[in-house]
């Protein structure tokens, strides 16, 4: 399945922060504004996150968040290959 360059997240902030650099390969980037940004010359990434209503299910309340990818200078299949990875480091098993 190929994620689409905005959908929604049931994660923390903390939990985001943690697994993003293994997500992006470990590339530098920077948190303003509500947003992880990645430059490189010509190129670069913009991941923006926000707040959504909480999920509840009872007693259980999750954060959720809109994630927003945004690319410049990269190819479709580079844009691709890194959504493919995003996903892999951020996905779920439910059960």
């Amino acid at each position: 399945m190929k994620l689409p360059l905005r959908f929604e997240m049931t994660t923390t902030l903390a939990e985001f922060r943690r697994r993003l650099p293994a997500a992006v390969g470990h590339v530098p980037f920077v948190e303003e504004e509500g947003s992880f940004v990645h430059r490189e010359g010509e190129r670069g990434w913009r991941i923006g996150l926000a707040p959504l209503p909480q999920f509840r299910a009872g007693l259980i309340e999750l954060e959720r968040y809109q994630v927003d990818l945004q690319f410049s200078g990269y190819s479709s299949e580079e844009i691709d290959g890194f959504m493919a990875r995003f996903e892999l480091y951020f996905r779920r098993g439910g059960g």
